[in-house]
């Protein structure tokens, strides 16, 4: 059986980031918890790359090999910080460069971070719709994370650290059995 590879995506523009520390925090208990190989890919570093292409081919080749790392994984992370009630653009824009059938059945926990509680649903009402879209096979748990529950750009809250670790509990089913490749459906031509 090989090591499965956790690839990870913090949408932060910024660095330092929340978003960043808490995907790195969920990665690095992922990674002790499951002896994976993990990947963490940020906004931050990415975003010069991606902003003028509107096609794949247009990507220099920093962006193609992080999306070739997204669509290679054996388990996701994905984080953003909420923007004006959804995830950033630039976030958006990154996934619309990843291959429609690349993420089917793949598994992904959903992470995201904001000024207050009121923006806690992101995650069901923005993030899991999108990788709903790629079929992906989104975790039922996610974490979310409020300004006052990082101090120094480090999980600080105790609640917050928890609801990591329950998600890192919830999600080692599934590093431990590689998922089962997904035939790809020929198209079906319809009759007139």
């Amino acid at each position: 059986m090989t090591t499965p590879k956790i690839v990870a995506v913090s949408g932060g523009l910024q660095r330092p980031s929340k978003t960043l520390a808490l995907t790195e925090t969920i990665v690095a208990r992922l990674v002790q918890a499951s002896g994976a190989q993990s990947q963490v890919l940020s906004l931050s570093e990415l975003w010069p790359h991606l902003g003028a292409a509107l096609y794949r081919q247009e990507l220099p080749e920093v962006a193609r090999q992080a999306l070739d790392a997204i669509e290679a994984a054996d388990f996701l992370v994905v984080a953003s910080p909420v923007f004006r009630a959804t995830y950033t653009g630039l976030f958006k824009h990154l996934f619309d460069f990843v291959d429609q059938h690349a993420l089917v059945e793949k598994p992904v926990l959903l992470a995201a971070t904001g000024g207050s509680e009121r923006h806690a649903l992101v995650i069901d009402h923005q993030l899991r719709p999108l990788f709903s879209f790629f079929q992906a096979r989104t975790l039922p748990i996610g974490v979310y994370g409020t300004d006052r529950d990082f101090s120094n750009y480090q999980v600080s809250d105790g609640a917050l650290s928890a609801r990591i670790d329950l998600a890192v509990e919830r999600a080692l089913p599934y590093l431990a059995s590689r998922p089962v490749a997904v035939r790809q459906a020929e198209p079906v031509a319809l009759a007139a």
